[in-house]
């Protein structure tokens, strides 16, 4: 069908908080966390495999915990339509772009992250007897926190979607939903707490760890700008560009090519006697993504890369489209124009509701709506961008609209309404099935 909505069914509703759970470690902000994940507990592993399993178990507990607990609150509180203004929230992105660039430089040797042990005296009662084993349940239980908020500006959209029941006074479906969510979610961060268990008894580890270690801390960096880019979006900016961002992408990948070539150090590596094949091999796949990147500066698309990327908000519909023979005119923010519009020339109208700081929008939009078939359906339509996360009464009266006529806060989200606002079909999210998409298209039209 045309329709393309969460089932009520309560496995059904399972499988999907699951599956979302599953898309959600494929964001941007989930990426970054492996090598906190990883440095994190390589520091705190003992070589004991039965508290390598503790303490994974704990951190994974305190991403569910967290997930669920912040999800159920914000839902209490703000509302499931609030979890994505929290998100996009210029403020809440500083801090986490904050975030990213802290533990950056704990990788780059700059720093330790320490707990300090006062608090960990009060905080865990078995301290007295087994202080090392409780400063690490208490760390593990701070990392799991911390992960929770960071990945949750790219998780918001599929949390939100999940917690709309709770805003209508079903609190078991979203509490069941959560769970489910975080629980898949968590399951991956597990493994990786294992694995500095099982590093740490490798024979000869020397000062690769520590290149890794640093490899990853300019990761830290490259993730960083998506967070400061979307502040820039909010606030308008117009400092961290696709362009300058490009760029500052480019600069980390020359770098880092630099460092693993041996060219420079940081203050506790040892330059290395030789250049080992994996280190060859990292530095010439940096540099050759730092030159793919460098075509995008020159208008090539990057496929999946663009989504990372904030929105050239200037670009114009043949740009966007690649045809100026299929070149459709977006109405944005203004759905009375759109429908003024349609009702004069006898069409429908397609409805984006997208973001800002929405990763998945930008996917859809460089990837799915560029298509010559999908380019050539939405022609058919008056289009119209319905932004909801922007700072601003006219965007909560977007994400109000949303949430009150179509029973969701997703971004992206589609819907097609006649010219007297009547609903004719929807469609829900990202998909990297073209043909669905089209499908949907022609089949909004003849409906």
């Amino acid at each position: 069908t045309a329709n393309r909505q969460p089932t009520t069914d309560l496995w059904g509703f399972i499988w999907l908080a699951a599956t979302l759970g599953a898309l959600s470690l494929l964001t941007p902000c989930v990426f970054p966390m492996i090598p906190i994940t990883v440095s994190y507990f390589t520091n705190h592993s003992s070589g004991s495999r039965a508290k390598a399993v503790r303490l994974a178990t704990i951190y994974s507990f305190g991403i569910i915990a967290t997930f669920t607990l912040l999800g159920m609150l914000l839902a209490i509180f703000v509302g499931a339509a609030g979890i994505n203004l929290f998100a996009a929230n210029p403020w809440i992105n500083l801090l986490i772009t904050g975030i990213f660039l802290f533990f950056a430089f704990n990788l780059f040797g700059a720093y330790e992250i320490n707990i300090p042990t006062g608090v960990l005296t009060k905080l865990d009662s078995f301290t007295r007897s087994h202080e090392g084993e409780g400063s690490g349940v208490v760390g593990a239980l701070l990392m799991g926190l911390t992960f929770t908020l960071t990945s949750f500006t790219c998780t918001s959209p599929f949390v939100g979607t999940i917690l709309v029941s709770a805003s209508q006074g079903d609190w078991q479906m979203p509490l069941v939903g959560m769970l489910a969510f975080s629980t898949v979610f968590a399951l991956p961060f597990f493994v990786l707490a294992l694995v500095p268990q099982w590093v740490s008894q490798l024979p000869r580890a020397g000062g690769w760890m520590n290149s890794v270690k640093v490899a990853m801390g300019f990761l830290e960096i490259a993730a960083a700008m998506k967070f400061l880019s979307n502040v820039d979006l909010v606030w308008r900016w117009g400092i961290f560009t696709r362009s300058v961002v490009l760029a500052i992408w480019i600069a980390i990948g020359i770098i880092l090519s630099l460092y693993l070539l041996g060219k420079f150090q940081l203050t506790h590596d040892s330059k290395p006697e030789r250049i080992g094949a994996f280190r060859l091999v990292s530095a010439i796949l940096s540099l050759a993504i730092s030159f793919y990147l460098i075509t995008g500066l020159f208008g090539a698309k990057l496929g999946e890369i663009e989504a990372f990327l904030p929105p050239d908000l200037e670009a114009s519909a043949a740009s966007r489209f690649g045809d100026p023979a299929n070149e459709p005119a977006w109405i944005t923010n203004d759905y009375h124009a759109a429908l003024s519009k349609a009702k004069a020339e006898n069409k429908r109208v397609f409805i984006d509701f997208t973001g800002y700081t929405c990763t998945n929008c930008r996917w859809m939009e460089a990837n799915v709506f560029p298509k010559r078939e999908v380019a050539e359906e939405m022609n058919e339509f008056v289009l119209v961008k319905l932004f909801t996360d922007g700072e601003g009464e006219i965007y909560e009266k977007h994400l109000q609209f949303e949430q009150e006529t179509f029973g969701t806060v997703a971004m992206p989200f589609y819907a097609v309404v006649n010219s007297d606002g009547k609903t004719i079909a929807t469609f829900a999210g990202l998909t990297r099935n073209t043909a669905e998409f089209v499908d949907f298209l022609r089949s909004a039209q003849g409906q």
